[in-house]
């Protein structure tokens, strides 16, 4: 049967519509991509920031690879093809759902080298933004490829070599720079072009990349090269090892080989809440995604929000007044588990603390966030999600990161690939809580083998035992925000999973006190109403990047959506 990739389709309205849309599909072998509607297809799928990737990743479910599987060639794909948060120089988080059995955490975050300590950001006595954030020191020892391949041994079912070779071919041969791709190094090369390998890496001899160049990564390939060839150790230990730490001591970086050669990929229980008979499997601390966005979802649900309706007054009201609150909690109380044994993590997420808050919130008028109180630190919108279910319907959720976009902007020479500034999400030192954003609180602030506190937010959805949806997305602390109103968009508002994605976005993450809105995805009615209960608005640009998929049961189909926020992306099934 023909493939039925260049159907086009216009807008669906209705269930009806949207049933012959699914049932369509179901005849043909491929995925139909509509621009308003999901991208549907039988069998696996991969929805990711990048659709060189995506489709990779889906080549892998067609071999019979799994979701971990696909998981894997994906990243690996992505710090080719997306370098501003792809990489093997970072960290993250993955969710794994597996069709049978229970769900698992990997606890991939980076952590602080064997030099790191509180007050490392000091000079003289005072705080240094740049030391903190635009250092040799702001780079933690990367935690992607001992993630990775901890997943895939306990997940994998083909060769490891065959997850990575795809990435190792295209940094080889090449890739066509896109036009996102393009305008993206253009803004970020004056961050660059500071370090020689950097330049050198991220030009054309000199010149900057443009649409419709080929880009060809050698150094980049032989280091993914020895990564495939010998797993962690490719890595960790041998040339790349050496290469990391030449760059740390020629710069005055903290990494040693020890620091790398001793890093281990963490296994965790994830947490596990409920909203409205969904279950929801979201990521544990060092993330605080999981926390957060469980007791919002805790507190909302006693409010009725299909009822008041998407984007009105009164259900924008009442997710502020939600996301105030959880946020809260998220600064007094959250870091690295295994740093802080009494965190109230139960509580937190539990629904008579939900309840309990609840009850302050005022149903017509603004709260206020205590400005004396602690305020979160900075943390980078510029990380990356993507989302996999094979044809067994494990599904994976995967979130990681560089920090900012990016990272350090530093490449390790020889190396080809870019460094991490995740030390900049520990807390600046101890006692320098201020009002203008600095937080020294004990929870968060360096040590050795400790990991920084971070959003990131892979989840998945389960209903009555069954696979419902996977979500995440990038945006530093407005990912749990963006999480949360994505999952209310599919289970209160009945949106399918593009729509869910489109749908405008707030908000708000206790201090500053501010409501954050996405221009012109709002009518002036429900903004003036919020304005007259007394928030304080703030119209923005664009609002993270979800990328999505939802199983629709009723006809055994994927739903995916990718976020156009962003250039590039795409939904591949088969």
């Amino acid at each position: 049967m023909a493939a039925a990739s260049n159907i086009k389709k216009t807008a669906i309205v209705g269930s009806s519509a949207k049933m012959a849309l699914l049932m369509v599909t179901l005849l043909a072998l491929d995925v139909v991509k509509a621009a308003s509607a999901p991208t549907v297809a039988r069998n696996g799928m991969v929805v990711s920031a990048n659709n060189i990737s995506s489709k990779i990743g889906a080549d892998v479910l067609k071999d019979g690879g799994s979701a971990v599987d696909a998981a894997i060639a994906t990243a690996f794909a992505l710090v080719v093809t997306h370098p501003t948060a792809g990489n093997i120089g970072g960290g993250g988080f993955l969710v794994l759902r597996p069709a049978e059995g229970e769900p698992v955490a990997y606890d991939f975050r980076e952590v602080g080298p064997s030099g790191s300590h509180a007050e490392m950001w000091l000079v003289d006595g005072e705080y240094s933004f740049d030391k903190h954030h635009r250092s040799y020191q702001s780079v933690g020892v990367p935690g992607t490829v001992k993630g990775l391949y901890l997943a895939w041994q306990e997940h994998g079912k083909l060769p490891w070599q065959r997850l990575v070779m795809p990435a190792v071919q295209l940094a080889r041969k090449g890739i066509i720079v896109t036009d996102g791709l393009a305008k993206s190094l253009k803004r970020a090369m004056p961050k660059l072009e500071r370090y020689p390998a950097s330049k050198a890496q991220f030009t054309n001899d000199g010149k900057l990349l443009e649409a419709g160049d080929l880009w060809r990564q050698k150094d980049l390939s032989k280091t993914l090269r020895r990564i495939a060839n010998r797993g962690p150790d490719g890595f960790y230990k041998g040339q790349t090892a050496a290469l990391i730490v030449k760059e740390m001591e020629a710069n005055g970086g903290l990494i040693t080989l020890d620091d790398l050669a001793n890093y281990q990929a963490k296994k965790r229980k994830p947490l596990i809440g409920s909203y409205k008979g969904y279950e929801i499997i979201s990521m544990p601390p060092p993330s605080s995604g999981g926390t957060v966005l469980i007791e919002m979802l805790n507190i909302l649900e006693g409010f009725d929000l299909a009822a008041s309706g998407f984007g009105t007054t009164e259900t924008l009201h009442n997710m502020t007044e939600s996301m105030r609150r959880a946020y809260a909690d998220r600064a007094k109380f959250i870091g690295d588990p295994d740093f802080n044994t009494d965190m109230p993590i139960d509580r937190l997420i539990s629904k008579p603390y939900a309840a309990q808050l609840r009850k302050t919130i005022n149903r017509n008028k603004a709260s206020r966030s205590d400005p004396s109180a602690i305020i979160l630190p900075e943390e980078s919108p510029e990380t990356t999600h993507f989302t996999v279910v094979d044809k067994d319907r494990n599904a994976v959720s995967l979130t990681y990161t560089l920090e900012y976009g990016y990272g350090s902007g530093i490449v390790v020479t020889g190396g080809g690939f870019l460094l991490n500034n995740e030390m900049g999400d520990f807390n600046a030192g101890p006692g320098l809580t201020d009002s203008q954003g600095l937080i020294g609180t004990t929870a968060n602030l360096a040590a050795p083998g400790k990991r920084m506190l971070s959003s990131m937010s892979p989840t998945i959805i389960a209903k009555d035992g069954e696979l419902f949806m996977t979500v995440g997305t990038p945006g530093g602390r407005t990912i749990i925000n963006t999480v949360m109103q994505v999952i209310l968009n599919v289970i209160d508002h009945g949106m399918n999973a593009q729509s869910a994605v489109d749908a405008g976005r707030i908000h708000h993450q206790w201090l500053p006190d501010v409501l954050r809105y996405e221009q012109q995805m709002f009518s002036k009615d429900s903004l003036n109403g919020l304005k007259s209960m007394g928030h304080t608005l703030e119209e923005r640009t664009n609002q993270g990047s979800a990328e999505v998929i939802v199983f629709n049961r009723e006809v055994g189909a994927l739903e995916g959506g990718v976020d156009r926020r962003q250039p590039d992306g795409g939904a591949v099934g088969y």
